[in-house]
Protein backbone atom coordinates (compact mmCIF):
# COMPACT_ATOMS: atom_id res chain seq x y z
CA UNK A 1 0.00 0.00 0.00
CA UNK A 2 1.48 3.67 -1.04
CA UNK A 3 -0.26 6.87 0.48
CA UNK A 4 -0.43 10.30 -0.58
CA UNK A 5 -1.66 12.82 1.52
CA UNK A 6 -3.00 15.95 0.48
CA UNK A 7 -5.23 19.21 1.82
CA UNK A 8 -3.26 20.89 4.32
CA UNK A 9 -2.25 24.67 4.37
CA UNK A 10 -2.57 27.99 6.58
CA UNK A 11 -5.43 28.43 8.35
CA UNK A 12 -6.45 31.10 11.71
CA UNK A 13 -7.31 29.47 14.69
CA UNK A 14 -11.08 28.58 14.86
CA UNK A 15 -11.11 27.66 11.07
CA UNK A 16 -11.16 23.80 9.33
CA UNK A 17 -8.87 22.15 7.29
CA UNK A 18 -9.35 18.47 5.69
CA UNK A 19 -6.77 16.32 5.10
CA UNK A 20 -7.05 13.13 2.52
CA UNK A 21 -4.66 10.56 2.09
CA UNK A 22 -5.36 8.38 -1.30
CA UNK A 23 -3.60 4.79 -0.80
CA UNK A 24 -3.00 2.36 -4.05
CA UNK A 25 -3.28 -1.02 -3.58
CA UNK A 26 -5.74 -3.40 -3.41
CA UNK A 27 -5.57 -4.65 0.87
CA UNK A 28 -6.38 -0.68 1.62
CA UNK A 29 -9.58 -2.25 3.14
CA UNK A 30 -8.00 -4.87 5.92
CA UNK A 31 -5.62 -2.00 6.67
CA UNK A 32 -5.41 0.12 9.87
CA UNK A 33 -5.30 3.73 8.98
CA UNK A 34 -4.24 6.85 11.19
CA UNK A 35 -3.09 10.50 10.81
CA UNK A 36 0.48 11.52 13.09
CA UNK A 37 1.93 14.57 13.07
CA UNK A 38 5.00 16.20 14.19
CA UNK A 39 5.47 19.70 15.47
CA UNK A 40 9.13 21.24 15.13
CA UNK A 41 10.99 19.88 18.20
CA UNK A 42 8.10 17.53 19.39
CA UNK A 43 8.24 13.97 18.57
CA UNK A 44 5.78 12.28 16.20
CA UNK A 45 2.52 11.60 17.90
CA UNK A 46 -0.68 9.70 16.49
CA UNK A 47 -3.72 11.68 16.29
CA UNK A 48 -6.57 9.51 15.13
CA UNK A 49 -6.84 6.01 14.20
CA UNK A 50 -9.40 4.42 12.40
CA UNK A 51 -9.34 0.11 11.86
CA UNK A 52 -10.53 -2.06 9.24
CA UNK A 53 -13.95 -2.86 11.95
CA UNK A 54 -14.64 1.18 11.71
CA UNK A 55 -13.66 1.84 15.72
CA UNK A 56 -11.72 4.85 15.82
CA UNK A 57 -9.41 6.30 18.37
CA UNK A 58 -8.29 10.30 18.89
CA UNK A 59 -5.70 11.81 21.13
CA UNK A 60 -7.08 13.70 23.96
CA UNK A 61 -5.98 16.73 22.61
CA UNK A 62 -8.34 16.51 19.21
CA UNK A 63 -10.57 14.53 20.71
CA UNK A 64 -14.45 16.34 19.94
CA UNK A 65 -12.82 19.00 17.23
CA UNK A 66 -11.62 16.03 14.32
CA UNK A 67 -12.90 13.01 12.88
CA UNK A 68 -11.01 10.59 11.15
CA UNK A 69 -13.02 8.66 7.80
CA UNK A 70 -12.33 6.15 6.13
CA UNK A 71 -13.88 4.97 2.37
CA UNK A 72 -12.40 1.81 1.11
CA UNK A 73 -14.40 2.01 -2.22
CA UNK A 74 -12.00 5.03 -2.87
CA UNK A 75 -9.20 3.78 -1.09
CA UNK A 76 -8.94 7.19 0.78
CA UNK A 77 -8.70 8.70 3.99
CA UNK A 78 -9.81 11.60 5.49
CA UNK A 79 -8.84 14.15 8.74
CA UNK A 80 -11.66 16.78 9.10
CA UNK A 81 -10.55 19.05 11.30
CA UNK A 82 -12.15 21.93 12.93
CA UNK A 83 -11.66 24.45 15.98
CA UNK A 84 -8.26 24.63 14.98
CA UNK A 85 -5.40 25.83 17.54
CA UNK A 86 -1.81 27.36 16.92
CA UNK A 87 -0.96 24.36 19.07
CA UNK A 88 -2.44 21.50 16.15
CA UNK A 89 0.58 23.45 13.98
CA UNK A 90 2.49 20.54 12.47
CA UNK A 91 3.21 18.30 9.46
CA UNK A 92 0.78 15.79 9.16
CA UNK A 93 1.46 12.02 8.19
CA UNK A 94 -1.09 9.37 7.11
CA UNK A 95 0.35 6.06 8.18
CA UNK A 96 -0.85 2.44 7.37
CA UNK A 97 -0.35 -0.85 8.73
CA UNK A 98 -1.38 -4.20 7.08
CA UNK A 99 -1.08 -7.59 6.59
CA UNK A 100 0.62 -8.45 2.60
CA UNK A 101 -0.27 -11.22 0.77
CA UNK A 102 2.84 -13.16 1.86
CA UNK A 103 1.98 -13.13 5.47
CA UNK A 104 3.97 -10.13 6.95
CA UNK A 105 2.96 -7.25 8.37
CA UNK A 106 4.14 -4.01 7.31
CA UNK A 107 3.83 -0.27 7.78
CA UNK A 108 3.94 2.59 5.45
CA UNK A 109 4.19 6.20 5.47
CA UNK A 110 2.82 9.08 3.35
CA UNK A 111 5.22 12.02 2.67
CA UNK A 112 3.40 14.76 5.33
CA UNK A 113 1.62 17.57 4.62
CA UNK A 114 1.98 20.88 6.40
CA UNK A 115 -0.63 22.36 8.52
CA UNK A 116 0.06 25.91 10.30
CA UNK A 117 -2.93 27.33 12.21
CA UNK A 118 -2.01 31.11 12.94
CA UNK A 119 -3.53 34.78 11.86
Amino acid sequence: VQLQASGGGLVQPGGSLRLSCAASGSLFSGATVAWYRQAPGKERERVAVIRSSGTTDYAESVKGRFTISRDNAKNTLSLQMNSLKPEDTAVYYCNTKYWDDAGIYRETWGQGTQVTVSS
